[in-house]
């Protein structure tokens, strides 16, 4: 009898030890009675003996883990707080030849494992690239002498083409390729495109796609007529071999980091993963991350395909007000389409002054402090510091200041009204539920059959439609003053992102409703300026990329008994050296589900004590986030 480590997948449980009459190679997956049933799970580790009785494992999967997932998993557990059966579960697993022996190598380099007799590297001649302007094609000549480089490209200006140059490319050095996308919203359009180069060679990756199709993705892999994957962050585990190239399109985007565990960045994954296996790693954003810029090597577009000339207006107010509803009814009686974002709708509020724009702050961090009107008092998310609640601005001695922020059905209701025949489009996630929703809306939109997109940070997402000559951008001071050291990264980001969506074919008009209009013009033509400055502003602050935040979760149905884990875990921490606790108390949103949530947050010079002070913490009462985007 032999004796292995296991982990049940998609398991927080710990290892687990069995018996096998059979020799059993790591990464091998298997099935095993745990209680009344039996459970998936990955042999980890063969092990000596133990010193208590043991069942056997019942039976072993065509399907294992490669080496080099495992490697991966086990520091996506380590770093990301999560149980290895979790982590590892994010891969899709190889399937085993019938011809080979069940318990295989396991080795990343023997492909024979995994493709067909069929799979033929394409030449460089099957498929032909996208013709490039002077310079995409320098550009693409500087990414090409790099393993890991950040595309700062401004919107239009081809990003897309050097991306599937690149494709093209490794096609023809008999590589695979992952292209990533932010969200699903982004997949039917960039499918089309693909498709046009690639015909089935490439396959869109999602949670939402069915079963059946995900089989045949796989079975394409497999018999190697599929050499691109394409999709959301899940995309990024679909198992392909010789893997040459992954691209982080859209790289600034929060929808990227998982918000359950494992708790992973797809960016930086992507990044560890483009190390360990050797494969060129592209990220690109036309409003790069702050963080990525300082950390890779840039290769720039600083030109738009198309240049069309855009018109900027600022207009103070909160509300859809009679200048707004006028351009929008010139333009509807023009035959041009139209789009209107609108921030989304938060579980707190901020205070903002109406004349000038600018959200009460934290004396102490520089983030907009929250309206708990219940409590009566302003609060910081990140140090806790509290206030009564203020009616004056600060800034300009404005009086009252306002929390009310207007919603999209209520905007819809709005613009239906006054607008005779105008048919909107709302582009949310209360309306967009499915794949089949957004295509249907897109196709609307693409149309001309709908002529006002209107909808949240859905719209940023990279949509292309040659028909918008007018972009109305309203609550941008409401995420200026969010309780984010982000907020003005996020807020000057969508601000390029929702104007770079209109005026892709001829000129257009940009409104922008703010009352800190100066903030927005002196970046309205150089978002590195922005990056630039910001940078020096994180850096005196002692925020990332200078620093590393973590973030711990206690939730507990008892408010004392959380309270309790809190101030426990925080007793803990204070013994540790070269790291700080921020702050700690009762979360942003203080219940959730019939549980009281409180958080504590912490940061460090390096990461090595952060790390190491969380995992001597780490318990099944506490979630730790490393890296958070979201603070609620």
């Amino acid at each position: 009898m032999e004796y292995y480590k296991v982990f049940i997948l998609k398991s927080s449980a710990p290892s687990l030890t069995y018996g096998s009459s059979n020799k059993l190679e790591t990464g091998s997956i298997v099935s095993v009675p745990l209680k009344t049933t039996f459970k998936e799970a990955i042999v980890y580790e063969e092990v000596e003996k133990p010193n208590f009785k043991t069942v056997e494992i019942q039976s072993l999967s065509d399907r294992y883990y490669s080496a080099t997932q495992i490697e991966i998993a086990k520091f996506i557990s380590e770093y990301y707080f999560s149980s290895f059966g979790e982590a590892v579960s994010l891969f899709i697993p190889y399937f085993i030849k019938t011809e080979t022996l069940p318990c295989c190598n396991n080795s990343d380099e023997g492909s024979q494992l995994y493709f067909s007799s069929k799979n033929q590297p394409m030449t460089r001649n099957t498929v032909l690239p996208p013709s490039l302007t002077a310079s995409q094609q320098v550009a693409y000549n500087q990414i090409l002498k790099k393993e890991r480089v950040l595309l700062f490209g401004v919107t239009g200006s081809g990003k897309t083409e050097i991306f599937i140059s690149l494709m093209v490319k490794m096609l023809g050095d008999g590589k695979t390729s992952i292209f990533l996308m932010p969200e699903i919203s982004l997949t039917p359009q960039m499918e089309k495109r693909l498709k046009v180069y690639f015909g089935e060679s490439v396959a869109m990756w999602h949670s939402k796609i069915t079963k059946k199709r995900k089989a045949s993705i796989l079975q394409g892999i497999q018999e190697g007529t599929i050499h691109i994957i394409a999709g959301a962050r899940s995309a990024l585990f679909v198992p392909l071999s010789n893997l040459g190239l992954i691209i982080v399109d859209e790289e600034h985007d929060d929808s990227y980091k998982a918000m359950t565990r494992p708790r992973y960045h797809a960016r930086d994954i992507a990044v560890f993963m483009g190390q360990k296996l050797g494969a060129k790693v592209v990220l690109a954003s036309a409003t790069p991350s702050v963080t990525s810029y300082h950390k890779y090597d840039v290769v720039k577009l600083e030109k738009a395909y198309i240049e069309a000339k855009k018109r900027y207006k600022f207009i103070s107010g909160n509300t859809i007000d009679t200048n707004i509803l006028n351009s929008l009814h010139t333009n509807y009686k023009n035959a041009d389409q139209s789009l209107l974002f609108l921030p989304t709708r938060a579980n707190f509020k901020y205070l903002y002054c109406q004349s000038c724009g600018k959200t009460h702050l934290c004396p102490y961090c520089s983030v907009g402090m929250a309206l708990h009107r219940n409590r009566k008092h302003l609060k910081c998310h990140y140090c806790n510091f509290t206030q009564a609640i203020q009616d004056t601005c600060t800034y300009c001695g404005h009086a009252p200041l306002k929390s009310e922020r207007i919603g999209t059905q209520e905007a819809i209701e709005i613009i239906g009204n006054a607008i005779d025949g105008i048919k909107v489009e709302q582009f949310d996630r209360d309306s967009i539920t499915t794949p089949k929703k957004l295509k249907e809306a897109l196709e609307r939109f693409g149309s001309g059959e709908s002529h006002l997109l209107l909808g949240t940070q859905m719209l940023s997402k990279g949509h292309d439609y040659s028909g918008i000559t007018l972009a109305i951008i309203m609550g941008l001071d409401y995420i200026l003053g969010l309780g984010d050291y982000r907020a003005r990264e996020r807020a000057i980001s969508l601000f390029f992102q929702i104007a770079g969506r209109s005026g892709r074919a001829k000129e257009a008009k940009v409104i922008v409703q703010t009352g800190d209009a100066e903030f927005f013009k002196n970046y309205l033509l150089d978002y590195e300026l922005f990056i630039k400055d910001e940078l020096v502003f994180l850096e005196m602050a002692d925020y990332p990329p200078f620093v590393s935040l973590a973030r711990i979760l206690i939730a507990h149905k008892n408010e004392s008994s959380a309270s309790k884990i809190t101030l426990d875990t925080v007793t803990k921490l204070k013994t540790f050296k070269d790291i700080e606790i921020v702050g700690h108390g009762k979360a942003p949103v203080e219940r959730i589900a019939n549980k009281f949530r409180f958080n504590i947050l912490l940061r460090a010079k390096n990461r090595v004590p952060l790390l190491k002070a969380l995992h001597s913490v780490d318990c099944r009462e506490i979630e730790i986030d490393m890296d958070p985007v979201e603070f609620s």
